[in-house]
């Protein structure tokens, strides 16, 4: 394939990739609406973030596994197809059970897609520009923070949270016609198979690199999964403040992700993993100290987004190196581990929230980064001593 023609599959998995963010993330957005239509508390709402994560993490690397042999563009089809039906269905749905159960179909959809079209783009670039290239691809995840998340925030709060799950859903069908017609027929990677998964789950290295993605987004998540709240008791912000929140952490996040792809590939993803947590480490207890003036609070959640959106770029380096041959596995187990990560940390900001209300999230997502750190660094020391990583 050529240089041009690799490009215009980067922007198409790129693009799909912005509804896969969506879809994820705009629960953050609308928790409140959400909550008061269903008759829940915040903490109950939380649930529909949750249960979409644990539904990622288990189902997408066997998902990816099983259809291994596959043609990637009916892989990648087939992914955003569940993704939209998911959130069409939950965009109809009555009750919280058939609301998560919409949710998880969506989750099945995003666990297929987003490994499968990483994998896509490693074998689509050369060992000099990986970096920049699979910050590329996922781009699109880091765009929907921007324009996506926000966007279904302001429009939950103006015509109800079921229009925004609609339209995710009219996009993921656009998403579907971009892969079909963007996507090379009979696009093919190393076939991978159960076996290979069991393979490197059997792999303490590997696994415990892998896991490192759920300790680092986790501490995040804690906090993050609880913003809006947050923010609508702290500081009195509305509709339109938090979505201008979000536009400002999405913006955070389009430049923490191309920050990320040149730090890995000028400073080593060891380098750019311990600076990356050290920075969360500092900035996520400073939300403790709500209220700060308007001006101080945008600041924060502008670096705290670059901070935490800059980190996938140097982890996924990593594990390619790990396991180079079960390149969609271990990718799989990475997309899994984040969602590993967003489920513990979104339950973990629960409990905080119920024992010591929304002003102790803070405090116990930095708590968490700490636990992150020493992950990182033991799970490096193992990859060390075993000679698989420098």
């Amino acid at each position: 394939m050529g240089d041009a023609a690799a490009r215009r599959v980067i922007a198409v998995l790129s693009a799909s990739n912005f509804v896969i963010g969506m879809a994820a993330f705009v629960v953050i957005g609308l928790l409140d609406p959400l909550a008061g239509s269903l008759g829940l508390s915040r903490g109950g709402a939380g649930w529909v973030m949750t249960v979409y994560a644990i539904s990622y993490a288990l189902m997408s690397p066997i998902l990816v596994s099983l259809t291994g042999r596959f043609g990637r563009r009916k892989v990648l089809a087939l992914g955003m197809a569940l993704v939209g039906i998911g959130m069409g269905l939950g965009a109809l749905a009555e009750s919280l059970p058939l609301l998560l159960a919409a949710r998880t179909l969506a989750a099945a959809g995003a666990g297929m897609f987003t490994p499968v079209s990483v994998a896509v783009a490693a074998a689509l670039s050369s060992e000099r520009n990986r970096g920049v290239v699979l910050a590329a691809v996922v781009f699109g995840l880091t765009l929907a923070q921007v324009a996506g998340v926000p966007l279904g925030s302001f429009i939950a709060y103006t015509y109800g949270w079921r229009a925004a799950f609609a339209l995710v859903s009219a996009l993921a069908l656009v998403g579907l016609v971009l892969v079909w017609f963007g996507v090379p027929r009979g696009l093919r990677l190393t076939p991978v198979s159960l076996r290979d998964l069991a393979r490197v789950m059997r792999d303490g290295v590997a696994m415990g690199a892998v896991l490192y993605t759920a300790s680092f987004l986790g501490a995040i998540f804690v906090l993050y999964t609880y913003v809006a709240p947050l923010l609508t008791e702290t500081m009195g912000f509305g509709r339109d403040e938090i979505t201008l929140t979000l536009v400002i952490f999405g913006v955070g996040a389009v430049l923490g992700n191309m920050l990320g792809g040149w730090m890995a590939d000028n400073l080593g993803f060891l380098r750019t993993l311990l600076l990356l947590v050290g920075g969360q480490i500092v900035t996520m207890p400073l939300f403790a100290g709500l209220p700060y003036p308007e001006w101080a609070l945008f600041a924060l959640v502008f670096l705290w987004s670059v901070l935490g959106w800059s980190f996938m770029a140097a982890q996924q380096i990593r594990l390619l190196g790990l396991a180079p041959e079960e390149a969609s596995v271990i990718l799989a187990l990475n997309a899994a581990a984040i969602y590993v990560g967003t489920a513990g940390g979104s339950a973990l900001g629960g409990l905080v929230l119920e024992a010591a209300g929304l002003t102790a999230l803070g405090l116990g997502a930095g708590v968490a980064a700490l636990w992150a750190l020493t992950h990182l660094l033991w799970s490096h020391r193992a990859a060390k001593q075993a000679g698989r990583e420098g």
